[in-house]
């Protein structure tokens, strides 16, 4: 009877575990897998039951659902390949199913088992010649399935080591409770008691991989566990009442009580330590943590490495983010570090589940990051400063040099053009033009190099677009620049930017294939920032130069001074903003300024 009591209590509890791993089958690879492998166990067992529960009569149903134990290792070896990661081809997970299938098949024709009695589980199936063939077959599987579990093992590293031992072990399990029908098969004189434990196997099987991946199933072991201890106690109480020296249920009802009362904290503290360990931090743990984050010069490094050491100690992933909060809704355990007005403050999100162990964890290891979010601001601000420091140093030499260059340069120029006054009609265009392109150089290396001091103010940069558009027949405004757009920047500055982008445009898209060529301008909000686009339809940027077009002397138009782009990025840069070569199709160049958002 115990054995019937614990099949039954195996069924029922398999069948919830695989309704559990269908609702979190989206955090847990190949989780509709695992469930399709329960349920096969619970039809095997189905299949062992029928007979105790209803007699002999239902030999040939019976049989009909012990010949599907091929294919349920079909799963079961397909569930391994998708959980380890391990790449076989197609065909091989196929071969694995027509294995299973055809084994299966040739079961449910051919009888392959019939029914004995055995003293100590009542009736059980003893295998044919078509049985055997399909015990083979589901041994081939599972054998295949646990050859894919050890190799990955090896090379697994933690939580991923932790999780596929946890089924390799599961494994072990099920083959140790598997030996009790040996013993009913052999008709050995020993009771089958490796049956009783077959409830734990699909215990150990869902929850070794849940374990690291959902923080809800450590919340119910941990409950599960405690009450199983509180009820251990009473039961041990209970078992120590008969020593007292008088006889009262009331007394030892109260002593259970108590004892229970007493030591509840204590025993959820010892659950909570052996379901999840790893909630004491100490000195050394935080020194670890310092060090781990100290090489670390960037927010997107910062946030990879405290994922990965956070990971690591608490056994599941652990997103790490920095500069913006998690997102409201967010299911998986993150930890969001924020800049806050005065400084960097850190966010649990998706922990809700999460003992308190971990989470404890997770709280000194975000006091760990924000140290080092902090660091890294400032050792960015400083890079930056440098920057600027050198930018200026080089500005002022540049500068320097410029206005010698143009001293020296402006009485060769003009003894160039009085020089050509008698010359034909072409060559003094010729030089005129020439001449005029020298002085632009001039002129705009002086305007390059010089110091700036912006005078910002509020202004309607949708108004500025129009004023500069107006003096290009061929610009086209967007709707989007028919109303008010307010920025903080100084008019001048940026009316320079927009006639330097607007003059570029005009010039790359009139080309002799196409002299009617377009510039298109457009405005979009974004989150903190204004666009503004400038495009247009001419040949597009070559390749050679795209990655130091906004450098001095990189020019995309023949005869252009290459500083016209350098000085829109100096421009946006000072203000704040920035300038970008972005892609908008159909247009084949466009120019994006980002202007800060005014409050």
């Amino acid at each position: 009877m115990l054995i019937h009591l614990t099949l039954a209590f195996a069924l029922f509890e398999t069948l919830a575990l695989a309704g559990v791993l269908l609702a979190w089958a989206d955090r847990v690879a190949g989780a509709r897998l695992l469930a399709a492998f329960l349920g096969g166990i619970a039809v095997w067992i189905v299949g062992n039951e029928l007979p105790n529960w209803f007699g002999q009569g239902m030999e040939r149903a019976s049989m009909a659902l012990l010949a599907t134990a091929p294919f349920t290792s079909s799963f079961f070896f397909h569930f391994v390949v998708v959980f380890c990661g391990v790449r076989i081809p197609r065909a091989g997970i196929a071969a694995g199913y027509a294995l299973g299938a055809a084994s299966t098949l040739a079961s449910e024709f051919l009888l392959p088992a019939y029914l004995v009695h055995n003293r100590y589980i009542g009736w059980i199936a003893l295998p044919y010649a078509a049985g055997w063939i399909a015990s083979t077959a589901w041994v081939i599987l599972g054998a295949g399935g646990i050859a894919v579990l050890l190799a990955s093992l090896v090379r697994a590293r933690r939580p991923a080591f932790n999780q596929i031992a946890a089924v390799a072990a599961s494994c072990l399990w099920g083959f140790v409770c598997l030996t009790g029908y040996g013993m009913a098969v052999l008709d050995l004189p020993v009771y089958p008691f490796p049956l009783l434990g077959l409830p734990l196997y699909p215990v150990i099987l869902v929850y070794g991989i849940l374990r690291y991946g959902v923080f809800v199933a450590n919340a119910w072991a941990r409950r599960a566990l405690a009450w199983t201890l509180l009820l251990a106690l009473g039961a041990a109480v209970v078992a120590l009442t008969p020593l007292l020296p008088f006889e009262s249920r009331w007394l030892g009802g109260l002593a259970v009580a108590a004892s229970c009362l007493a030591l509840n904290g204590p025993i959820r503290r010892v659950a909570e330590r052996l379901v999840y360990p790893g909630g004491r931090v100490t000195a050394a743990d935080l020194l670890a943590w310092r060090q781990a984050l100290q090489s670390a010069e960037t927010a997107e490094a910062l946030a990879a490495d405290a994922s990965a050491v956070l990971s690591r100690r608490i056994g599941t992933r652990v997103e790490v983010g920095l500069g913006a909060a998690a997102p409201a809704d967010a299911t998986a355990p993150r930890l969001a570090a924020v800049r806050g007005p005065d400084a960097w403050t850190t966010e649990l999100t998706g922990w809700d589940a999460a003992p308190p162990g971990p989470r404890h964890v997770a709280e000194l290891f975000g006091s760990v990051v924000a140290e080092a979010a902090a660091r890294v601001e400032q050792a960015q601000q400083i890079a930056a400063r440098e920057r600027e420091r050198q930018l200026q140093a080089r500005l002022a030499e540049l500068g320097s040099l410029a206005a010698s260059v143009a001293h020296d340069i402006r009485n060769p120029l003009n003894i160039i053009a009085m020089a050509v006054a008698g010359a034909p009609g072409d060559t003094r265009r010729e030089v005129a033009d020439q001449v005029a392109r020298i002085s632009n150089l001039t002129k705009d290396l002086l305007d390059y190099a010089k110091p700036w001091k912006l005078a910002p103010a509020r202004i309607d940069l949708a108004a500025q677009v129009r004023r500069a558009a107006s003096r290009l027949p061929t610009v086209r405004l967007d709707a989007s620049l028919e109303g008010e757009l307010l920025v903080d920047a100084d008019a001048r500055r940026v009316d320079q930017a927009l006639t330097n982008l607007f003059e570029n445009a005009r010039v790359a898209a009139n080309t002799e294939d196409a002299p009617e060529g377009q510039v298109h301008v457009a405005a979009e909000h974004v989150p903190g920032a204004l666009l503004l686009h400038v495009c247009d339809d001419g040949p597009g940027v070559p390749a050679e130069i795209r990655a130091r077009l906004f450098e001095p002397f990189a020019s995309r138009s023949p005869g252009g001074t290459g500083l016209g782009l350098a000085i829109v990025a100096r421009i946006m840069s000072a203000h704040g903003g920035s300038v970008a070569l972005t892609e908008r199709p159909p247009w084949r160049t466009c120019f994006t300024l980002s202007f800060p958002a005014a409050p």
